[in-house]
């Protein structure tokens, strides 16, 4: 009978802890699962949550709403939520809506990465190297290079949208996620580029929008391929930089000037889609036509002045001035500067048009030329002392040369130059100007008469024998010794310069010394030669003894007298002799 009551009373005992956990519920199963709650009651900011166990849960109201949202649960509403553990100090179950959700997001999220789908996710936070992004309720990591396919300055666009990310990497033991938008920007460029190129064609006009900005032009996407407008096809008009005309992320029409199937690079250009500045620019502007323009731009051989937009001329380095030579030009003009030009050529085909800035001006050499005509006396300043003449400072800020010739009569050049140096005011003489070639040639010589004879041979016939004071080739004239030497001696004739060699000292051998003359003596001599280019006459004391000898034979003999030479000589020479004192 007690056995029987012992079982009795163990049986009741098990009925009635199936019916308390019937009643109440057991969790050992359910912690680490997603349960399913209803929502008791709101609290202030938690929902109380009831999950069929022996106490409710509370949860704070954020975790049911987005990021950056406010919540919208309501009493009665039924929610899944992730059961921590049955209960916790204070007695309540310990629930989590945003693990539930994270819960839900991982399985989703691992099907999705291991069939390599994309995913939508909404970036709401930014950490160090890079941005959080909520994956419907799993955290995932946004490395700042993933962001795009450049480099974004400004997020501020992209968080809080929706966008499509690719899953680089899950850890589910860590709880990591790392996404990439810029692959999922990377396939569907990909796939436009495709589309792209494929209808792709020269003289197609496109809208683009510009990504990036160089020094020698633009990176324009097209939708899924870039292409580049170099700086010279954005506009007619010079332009220095592409960023005097463009923005990052300005919307720009462009046409496709080149394109390469085989390499995919694109040409582009925007100046193509306006009217060409240079149709017709012939007769625009005429040849020797005066315009006004601006100074666009300075380089080291001209300047460019702009005359219309898009139409550019350049004014050579020699166009410049009239005057400054060797002058940079930017000592001339300065940029922006407004100047009028004139039209020297246009060429339509290069598109190029020369200008001059120095023929507004007055020619200088054109009034030198009309104010100082040859032979002509001026006076200016030594400039300037080159190795083949000097240089003289002459009205109109030009400059005439008087070659090392044109210094003196009787020195040479060489020796005469040393008597100028720079800033001395000296004189001279117009010999000839050049307009064309801008040069004006002076003498300083010609300021004083020649003293050198001018009866050459040529000019003696011409006259009948006669020359500038007497002096001409075969006159006998008196010298003065100037110089002896070993192969002769020089000698003075009117202020010209000559020269008796050795051999023509004298008729005798014996006497063919220029020892036995000293300088400063005078002697007798036949002029034998004149150069007038070398300023140099060539004497002969032995010509002038043998013409005697002749003259002699002439007046006082012949073959047939019989007479001797010494018979014929001696009276003739005797009065010769008196002739001389009495001279």
């Amino acid at each position: 009978m007690a056995t029987q009551t012992a079982t009795d009373t163990s049986s009741a005992k098990e009925s009635f802890a199936a019916l308390l956990e019937e009643s109440l519920g057991s969790g050992d199963g359910l912690e680490g699962t997603v349960v399913k709650g209803r929502v008791v009651s709101i609290e202030g900011d938690f929902a109380l949550i009831d999950v069929g166990l022996k106490s409710e849960g509370r949860v704070q109201l954020k975790e049911f709403a987005a990021p950056g949202q406010k919540s919208e649960i309501q009493p009665g509403d039924t929610v899944e939520v992730y059961l921590e553990r049955m209960e916790d100090k204070n007695g309540e179950a310990m629930l989590s809506r945003e693990k539930a959700r994270r819960e839900e997001s991982w399985v989703l999220l691992e099907k999705s990465f291991e069939d390599n789908q994309k995913v939508t996710g909404v970036i709401f936070g930014r950490v160090k190297g890079g941005f959080t992004v909520d994956l419907s309720g799993a955290v995932a990591f946004l490395p700042g290079s993933q962001v795009d396919i450049r480099p974004v300055r400004d997020i501020g666009p992209l968080m809080g949208t929706p966008q499509p990310f690719q899953i680089l990497k899950m850890d589910r033991r860590r709880g990591n996620i790392v996404v990439s938008r810029r692959a999922v920007l990377e396939e569907s460029r990909a796939e436009a580029r495709s589309e792209l190129v494929a209808s792709l064609k020269e003289g197609q006009v496109l809208n683009g929008v510009v990504k990036n900005i160089t020094d020698y032009g633009a990176f324009v996407d097209l939708g899924g391929v870039d292409g580049l407008l170099h700086v010279t096809d954005i506009a007619w008009r010079r332009i220095n930089h592409p960023s005097e005309a463009l923005q990052i992320g300005q919307t720009v029409k462009v046409q496709v000037i080149r394109f390469n199937p085989e390499t995919q690079r694109i040409s582009l250009g925007m100046k193509q889609l306006e009217a060409d500045p240079w149709e017709g620019v012939d007769a625009k502007y005429p040849v020797s036509t005066r315009f006004s323009g601006r100074v666009t731009n300075i380089t080291d051989y001209g300047a460019f002045v702009e005359l219309e937009p898009g139409i550019e001329g350049l004014v050579h380095v020699s166009e410049m001035s009239w005057t400054k030579k060797n002058v940079h030009p930017g000592k001339i003009v300065s940029t922006s500067q407004e100047v009028e030009v004139v039209v020297l050529d246009v060429d339509p085909v290069k598109r190029r048009i020369s200008l001059g800035l120095k023929q507004t001006l007055a020619n200088p050499w054109d009034e030198f030329a009309a104010k100082f005509p040859p032979q002509t006396e001026v006076e200016g300043e030594v400039k300037n002392i080159t190795e083949f003449g000097v240089f003289i400072g002459l009205p109109g800020d030009i400059d005439g040369m008087v070659h090392f010739s044109d210094l003196d009569w009787q020195r040479p050049g060489e020796e005469a130059v040393k008597d100028y140096k720079k800033g001395d005011i000296v004189k001279a003489k117009v010999l000839e100007v050049d307009v064309e070639k801008e040069r004006i040639s002076l003498g300083i010589k010609q300021l004083t008469e020649d003293t050198f004879p001018k009866g050459t041979a040529t000019a003696a016939a011409a006259t009948g024998g006669a020359a500038s004071g007497g002096v001409r080739k075969g006159s006998v004239v008196t010298a003065t010794v100037t110089k002896v030497e070993d192969n002769g001696i020089e000698v003075e004739v009117s202020g010209a310069i000559g020269f008796i060699r050795r051999a023509d000292l004298s008729r005798d051998r014996s006497e063919q010394r220029p020892d036995r003359f000293a300088v400063g003596e005078k002697v007798d001599a036949k002029i034998t030669n004149v150069d007038a280019k070398s300023r140099r006459m060539t004497l002969s004391i032995k010509a002038r003894e043998i013409d005697e000898d002749k003259q002699v034979m002439a007046e006082f003999g012949s073959s047939d007298s019989g007479a001797s030479l010494g018979d014929i000589l001696g009276p003739a020479l005797a009065r010769g002799g008196e002739a001389e004192d009495k001279k």
